[in-house]
Parts: C-alpha cells; structure tokens; sequence
C-alpha cells in the first residue's frame, strides 16, 4: 500500500514549526523573524527546483555505496507541481481577457439595468435621443450672442436658459413671493428653453436604440436672425443645409428617413418656407428643402395646410417653479377687480397701408370709459413689460389683431392675465395650439371678422355688451384652469402633478411617434402574411 502523498510535508511541516520553537525561545524575536524569512526563501527555491526539474533517466553520484532506488512518490509530486505551475501561467495569460470580458459585462449590465428602469417607469409613449449637433448650430449662437441681430444684442433675450433676465418694476402688480418666477423672455427664445429642458427631461435616454423620438437642437431662429436681412438667398439657406448634411449621415436619421425626428422653431413658419432662389424673396427655405420632407416640426405658429407642423406655445413672462406659485396666481387673476370693459395693447405700422391695428387704436382712444389703450409706439413694451400685464389684468377682454403672422406673443400675455382674447381672423386661433388649449376656442374667445370691424367699429363694443359678467367669468375660469398647459415652468422638473407647455408638447410628440410606429408595424406583418400566402 503506497503511503498517503501528503504525509511527508505533514512531516517536513512539523519538523519545521518545531524547529522554529526551539530557535525562538533562544533568539530574539527580531532576529527570528529574519530567520524564518531565509528559511522561507529556501523551502520556495527547492520546491521551485522540484516542479521544474525534468525527470531523470541517466545514472546519477552515489554518495553511498548503495545505488540510488527513486521514491514512488516522486513522479506524482513533480508532475503534480507542474501542472500548478502551468495553471499559473495560464491565468497569467488569461487574466487580461477576463478583465476586459469583465468591463465588458459592466458595461451591458449597466446598459440593462438602465433599459429595465426606463421600461418601468412613467415614459409609456417612449423616450426621447437629443443629438449631441456640432456647437456652431447651438452653443456657438449663443456665445455670440451680440452678432444674433444686425440692429442689437441679443444677449438679454438668450439669458437664464432662454427665459432672460428677471423681471423688475413688478411691485405693485405681482406680490412679493412670485416676484421671483417672473422674467423678460423674448418672444422668440423657445429654441433655447426646450433644449435646456430637453437635457433633463424624464423621458430623455441616453441610448438611441431605446429611443422613440429624435430631437434635433438647432436654433434655426437664432442662426437666421442675422441673415434675414442684407443677404442673399443662398447665404440664408447655408445653416440649414449644414445641419441637414450633418443629420442625414446619421444612423438613426436613415433608419426611419427622419420620420420618427423633430425640432423647434422659435420663429414663425413663414419665416423657413421661402419659395424661390431670389434674392429679393423673404426668408430661407428649409421647410421646402427634400430632406425635411418627413421631420416633425413644432413652431410658435404653425402652417395650418402643413400636416407636419405643429404649433406650440409663445413663451410668456411667468415661468412658475412650483405648483403652488401657479395656483397662487390663479387665485390672484380669479379675484382681480377689472376696471375697464376691453384693453389694446400695440403700436401702429405706419408703413402698411390700411394697418388694422392703426383702426383698432384709434377706436380704442376714442372709448375711453370703456378701453384701456398702451400705445407702444410711446410707452416701453418689451416682453412681458409692467404696463401691458396691468392693462390685461384690468381688462375683461382684449383685442387681438395679427402680429408678424396671424397669431402674437401678446394672445398669451393676454390669458395670462385672465382676459378674453378677441380675434379678428380665423387663423389667429382655428388649427392653433390644439394640444395646448381648450376645443371649442368660442368656449373662452371671441371673434369678429377684420373686414366687418373696419366697415364699422363700434361693432366692437355691440359684441362684447352682448356678454354677461357671468358668461365672462364663466370663460375665464376656463382660461384659468388651462393656465398651466400654456405655460413654461422655469424648472427642469415641470409642475409636479401639472404638465406645463414643455411636458405637453413632448408627451404629445412621443405619442404621435409611437402610433406611427404600430401602424408601420402592422402594415409590415400584413405585407408579410400576404407574402407568405402567395
């Protein structure tokens, strides 16, 4: 019976550790320790030299004269030492692979992790991809900011995120604690404010594979502000084409040939939808160029004949934080004692023949125990300023000629401030803002033909008497009770349980792509089963 192959350095083990007593009891301890780190030294040499000596077939000294009989237990305890040894060199080998099959496996592990937390949460519609565009289409405009305008800086209007700089002069209008959620916010800044709240929106992912949506954040408005004017047509078009070429190289653009992506506009429709290559011809032409043939485009005022434009809210003064800054304020506009029956708030343009506005003010200054005029051609009105919230927050209703386009900024102002809206073409509201405020609009509006008015004036004051107070308060509480969805929160989090304008907007997006995607879906299995049939 072969002995146990564990029984000599069992042996070997003890004779070592009785060694090592019998040194330490007539050493110091500070010499032991050296003396055992020499005798550790050399038990690792020999073992070394027994797993890498060969074995041996030759004749071998004798140091006596017996000849030499090899132990039994020697081959199995060398070939067991080298199969450690060779173990060893090959997780030497492999331990860089596995370290990067670990990173790797880190890396998938997080991206699941990620994928089954947006799978469970809120963003039933989907989530959105920002593309990372070059800065010369954003950032770039903004750093720049003094070159937005040929006339003036633009510096203000782009501040704090697109809502611009904070309000003043508001003490006797707006109480102390909401002050802060008021801002002088261009008209035109839209672009600015949804990117800014594109990056930490609920719905944003990080992976384009789990996108249901693409936003492009390209400040058409801002690139075009320059170059409007004294410029050629071509010269106009290069931003928007730049951006375009940059798109259309990406993956996800081809997947899909940029239906399933969207942008904003800050300006108006008109501005992007020039006709022709003359240089005389208004505008550029980036809504008519082939490749945003199927982009989703959403605009402060939309093209009602364009199925794929979308219009969203102007961005007002009040950019309300928390929900109960917005209820305060509805409480304060439900409550407001209005002293005049209906307000105008605009300036004459003395270059347009026969200016509607120019009618609608000079009737206004001659009801003055009915209408409140601000005539901006003499007072201060830039955005949101102090003279026009009064004047709305005095008034029943408000007068609402075109601006640059058939809507304006001061609709907005204007139910901001708990007064009715008085339209004067059908393009001002019919097809406009549909996700954003209440169907029927004649349940919180009124309209009367612009030819009419003009034939007539006092028209005005016939059709707005025919209202009771409680038919006017009846349509402002529904103004008021809207005010939320027409409004954009100045944090990144929304409202809390009430969707501002941003949160509508996207919710509505996503939902629309999503649908689109199922029908694609189903008509893809029909032709399929067809197929198939055949």
């Amino acid at each position: 019976m072969l002995p146990s192959e564990n029984s000599s350095p069992r042996k070997t083990f003890k004779k070592l550790r009785n060694s090592f007593h019998l040194i330490k009891s007539q050493v110091g301890f500070h010499h032991c320790k050296w003396f055992l780190l020499i005798i550790l030294i050399q038990v690792t040499f020999i073992l070394f030299l027994a797993g890498t000596s060969p074995p041996r077939h030759h004749h071998h000294f004798q140091i006596s004269s017996k000849p030499h009989k090899q132990n039994k237990d020697q081959l199995p305890q060398s070939i067991d030492h080298q199969k450690q040894r060779n173990d060893h060199v090959q997780d030497l080998q492999d331990s860089k692979p596995k370290k990067e099959q670990q990173k790797q496996s880190k890396t998938q592990l997080q991206k699941q992790l990620a994928k089954a937390k947006e799978s469970h949460d809120e963003c039933e519609s989907g989530r959105v991809y920002v593309y990372d565009l070059p800065t010369k289409f954003n950032k770039d405009l903004l750093n720049n900011c003094h070159d937005l305008d040929p006339w003036s800086s633009r510096c203000n209007a782009v501040s704090n995120g697109g809502l611009g700089p904070k309000a003043t002069g508001l003490e006797s209008i707006v109480p102390e604690n909401l002050r802060s959620a008021w801002y002088w916010t261009d008209m035109y800044s839209a672009e600015v404010i949804y990117h800014e709240r594109m990056l930490n929106y609920k719905c944003r992912t990080l992976d384009p594979q789990n996108a249901t949506a693409f936003y492009i954040p390209f400040y058409a408005g801002l690139a075009i502000g320059k170059i409007l004017w004294f410029t050629t047509a071509k010269e106009r078009d290069q931003p928007s084409e730049h951006m375009l070429q940059w798109v259309k190289d990406q993956p996800y653009w081809n997947r899909n040939n940029g239906s399933d992506h969207f942008l904003i506009f800050g300006r108006l429709t008109w501005a992007f939808r020039r006709k022709t290559d003359d240089d005389s011809d208004w505008g550029t032409s980036f809504l008519r160029m082939p490749l945003m043939k199927h982009v989703l485009r959403l605009s402060i005022e939309k093209n009602p004949w364009d199925d794929l434009e979308v219009s969203v809210p102007y961005p007002t003064a009040f950019h309300p934080q928390f929900e109960t800054e917005i209820k305060q304020w509805q409480d304060l506009v439900r409550s407001r004692n209005r002293s005049s029956h209906f307000c105008f708030v605009g300036a004459v343009r003395k270059k347009i023949k026969n200016d509607f506005r120019e009618v609608l003010m000079n009737y206004c200054k001659n009801e003055t125990g009915s209408c409140k005029v601000v005539d901006c051609s003499v007072a201060h009105c830039y955005d949101g300023a102090p003279a026009i919230l009064e004047a709305f927050l005095d008034s029943d209703f408000c007068l609402q000629p075109k601006g640059d386009g058939f809507t304006r900024r001061s609709m907005f102002d204007c139910m901001l401030a708990g007064s009715i809206p008085v339209y004067f073409w059908e393009g001002s509201f019919k097809t406009q803002y549909e996700w954003h405020l209440p169907l029927p609009s004649e349940d919180y509006s009124v309209y009367m033909d612009h030819n009419e008015v003009r034939n007539d004036t006092s028209i005005v004051t016939k059709v707005l008497d025919k209202f009771s107070k409680e038919d006017v308060k009846r349509m402002r509480e529904i103004l008021i009770d809207a005010m939320p969805k027409y409004l954009y929160a100045r944090s990144n989090q929304g409202l809390g349980s009430s969707n501002d304008a941003f949160d509508i907007t996207i919710d509505e997006v996503l939902r629309r792509f999503k649908q689109q995607r199922e029908q694609k879906q189903i008509l893809e299995k029909t032709r399929n089963d067809e197929n198939s049939i055949e």
